[in-house]
């Protein structure tokens, strides 16, 4: 059943968008940036979400029942009730690609529209695209970790809701989760579905060895047997390999055994040894239970010997960052035909906004491809790769860069305009594999778990020189 999510907001975005009607204000052209602010966990992030984001974005439409709920609230004149009865999203949309590397302070998503329409989107895109592009942050750093090994996602029972299930397992397998046991996310998205069966399986039979018999039976050419309901040394892999034995001699060959608890470094080096003795070299040995990039990095390390990894709670719900920390910010006016930028001031420094009307530009190094920095500037802002480029932190001016043989590649693209989508959306498969190249042109050391080292994102001169132009201006007449 399709849903119509156009009331997915906050009251307040309504209460503007009246009180802008109200002022005259429905002509003026706004300019909103979607971004995430720094952290101390945050070392880089896939965005995800812009499928949905669109998707919702270019089907607003206030339904009749709508309309009747809103003046239930007794909040809104039959003016405003009328406006929102022919309401729909006129404006343009610039994001970048789903599956691209991004971070802090750089815009995401930026809606360009009257100010009515460019309000009304706060609440649903940051509820889409904070989620999704978490989600699948997260699943990017725990398939980094697993160093080549699939990785499947399991935590459709750990999700806060049926959403968050659904589109938390496509934002994984953006992130580079190869598979997942959600049938409804394989469905929707074509996503490649797994699993195996649960220790109450093994548990309704009278022995174990009747349990994989009998599953063995069901699924010969994918046998794989989660072997620690018991013992997974003294009952579990022998029982795995007698059974694997009977398939081998009806011509069938198994897939492995999945471990859930205990020591996994330990029991995957003895279990690997049992089957390797028993003449099972190829089958896998899966393992899951509380996982995460922190605890699989650990297990390589440790030299455990596991081929496939099943993620589900940590992964599902980010639990190390819950909140991405997204936020929708005004940063340009266009009223009574001249552009005005926006900026908010703050005593926290980190959320002082970026005022303008911006494109970021990722630079690469010619000679090993590699991304070295990105550059956030004002748009229309045009640069020779033939001429020296030098970038400086926005912060500590003092620490400077300079490229030669570089080029240079904008992120953001327009994929709507005049409220029409004019840039087609990519298959799953398609972000998939942007994604994986996207992470592969940046350095190892921007990737590991620990003590990662720092990317450089820098303000362009004059995008620098006009923020600290409008924080003087403002104090001046604020102070």
């Amino acid at each position: 059943m399709s849903r119509n999510l156009t009331l997915l907001t906050d009251l307040y975005q309504l209460t503007m968008m009246d009180g802008y009607l109200k002022n005259g204000k429905e002509k003026d052209i706004a300019v909103f940036d979607l971004f995430f602010r720094r952290n101390n966990i945050i070392t880089y992030s896939v965005a995800a979400g812009l499928e949905q984001a669109l998707d919702y974005v270019l089907n607003i439409r206030f339904e009749e029942q709508d309309i009747s709920y809103l003046r239930s609230l007794n909040l809104f004149d039959e003016r405003f009730l009328a406006y929102l009865k022919d309401f729909r999203f006129t404006g343009d949309v610039y994001a970048v690609p789903e599956g691209t590397v991004v971070f802090p302070e750089e815009p995401i998503v930026t809606v360009r529209a009257p100010l009515l329409e460019a309000q009304f989107l706060e609440t649903a895109l940051l509820n889409i695209v904070n989620h999704q592009t978490l989600i699948a942050s997260k699943s990017a750093k725990v398939a980094y970790a697993a160093k080549g090994d699939s990785v499947m996602e399991f935590g459709l029972r750990r999700a806060q809701g049926p959403d968050a299930g659904v589109y938390g397992a496509r934002a994984s397998v953006i992130g580079g989760c190869r598979s997942t046991s959600n049938v409804l996310a394989g469905q929707m998205f074509d996503i490649p579905v797994a699993g195996t069966h649960a220790h109450s399986w093994v548990m309704n039979f009278p022995t174990e060895y009747e349990a994989f018999s009998a599953y063995a039976k069901m699924y010969p050419d994918a046998c794989l047997l989660l072997v620690d309901t018991y013992d997974t040394l003294r009952s579990g892999v022998p029982n795995a390999i007698r059974v694997f034995r009977e398939l081998r001699a009806a011509g069938h060959e198994p897939k492995g055994i999945r471990l859930d608890s205990g020591d996994l470094a330990y029991l995957s080096k003895k279990a690997r040894a049992m089957l390797d003795e028993a003449g099972f070299p190829d089958a896998i040995i899966c393992a899951s239970g509380d996982l995460d990039e922190y605890l699989i990095n650990s297990l390589k390390n440790q030299g455990a010997c596991i081929d496939l990894w099943g993620v589900g709670t940590k992964l599902i719900t980010s639990a190390d960052m819950p909140a991405l920390g997204g936020v929708y910010k005004l940063s340009s006016l266009l009223t009574g035909g001249s552009e005005v930028p926006k900026i908010k001031l703050s005593d926290n420094s980190d959320k002082i906004t970026n005022p303008g009307f911006k494109q970021v530009y990722r630079i690469y190094d010619n000679k090993t491809g590699k991304a070295e920095a990105d550059l956030i500037a004002l748009r229309g802002e045009e640069y020779d790769e033939k001429q020296p480029l030098t970038v400086f932190h926005p912060k500590d001016t003092w620490k400077k860069i300079t490229f030669t043989d570089y080029s240079m590649r904008p992120l953001s693209q327009l994929y709507v305009k005049d409220g029409k989508l004019v840039s087609p959306l990519p298959s799953l498969a398609q972000v998939c594999t942007y994604a994986e190249k996207e992470k592969e042109s940046f350095w190892d050391e921007y990737k590991r778990p620990d003590n990662p080292h720092v990317y450089k994102v820098d303000l362009s001169q004059q995008l620098y020189d006009l923020k600290n132009q409008l924080i003087s201006q403002i104090r001046e007449n604020h102070g």
